[in-house]
């Protein structure tokens, strides 16, 4: 047992859990396809397989709304602001901390987490600088990196909803998904410029990328080298006692 939401308080205690793994999610349109809660559902069944090799780890409720507000052309979107998502991230770490519990991995699901979960994390460290924190901000990205080119067939797997998120969604809950609506729509952005854009003004279906390429097999993949990769790094933190020099 290491899902803190299904646990009583004696089996947290006899856990003897130091460490603590959150996942960042989002409730939004990921095309006409996917289920709107995948971010949460992909980052936290990826945090549950991570925790479940790794000593010590404890499984946090998952945050199940971010910043959605980019995606809100589409239905149907719940989003907190900003600030609010901040101070949610920030108040889930310092629970942690309080608790006893200072060495805490972030597993975020969603882009629009992504500046929220920097500014918790710095402010946390001010307060406390002892903690410590890291964070995966973008597996969708480090998928890509770690499997063998030529994995994907198109715009290198990435996209909302595209061939690699709609591949690990087959992969991890098929069930909730719906193939044959499956889009490909892949913009055209310029190579270096982060535009900060309206999803509405990327795609009409809430979906960029192909994700009609997208396989379970391929989510398979995805799923365990991010798994093996995290697994890994936490290990080799805990080995050098998370001292960077």
């Amino acid at each position: 047992m290491n899902e803190l939401y299904k646990m009583t308080a004696h089996q947290v205690k006899e856990g003897n859990f130091n460490k603590a793994i959150l996942a960042v999610g989002s409730c939004e349109a990921h095309g006409q396809h996917i289920a709107e809660g995948c971010d949460t559902l992909v980052s936290y069944r990826l945090s549950k397989q991570i925790a479940d090799k790794v000593e010590g780890m404890l499984v946090l409720p998952p945050i199940m709304v971010g910043y959605s507000g980019h995606y809100d052309s589409f239905p149907f979107s719940l989003t907190l602001s900003y600030d609010t998502t901040t101070q949610v991230v920030y108040d889930m770490l310092e629970s942690c901390i309080r608790q006893g519990i200072d060495e805490i991995f972030i597993m975020n699901g969603h882009d629009g987490n992504i500046a929220p979960i920097e500014i918790a994390s710095r402010k946390i460290k001010e307060v406390y600088p002892d903690a410590k924190i890291a964070a995966l901000t973008q597996w969708w990205v480090a998928a890509g990196d770690l499997l063998p080119e030529g994995t994907f067939e198109v715009w290198g797997g990435l996209g909302h909803a595209g061939e690699g998120e709609t591949s690990i969604a087959y992969y991890l809950f098929g069930e909730w998904c719906e193939p044959d609506q499956a889009t490909s729509v892949v913009p055209d952005l310029p190579e270096y410029l982060d535009v900060k854009w309206d999803f509405s003004e990327l795609t009409n279906t809430a979906q960029t990328g192909d994700a009609t390429k997208a396989t379970a097999e391929k989510g398979k993949m995805m799923n365990d080298a991010i798994v093996e990769y995290v697994v890994k790094a936490l290990k080799e933190l805990d080995d050098r006692q998370w001292k960077f020099k």
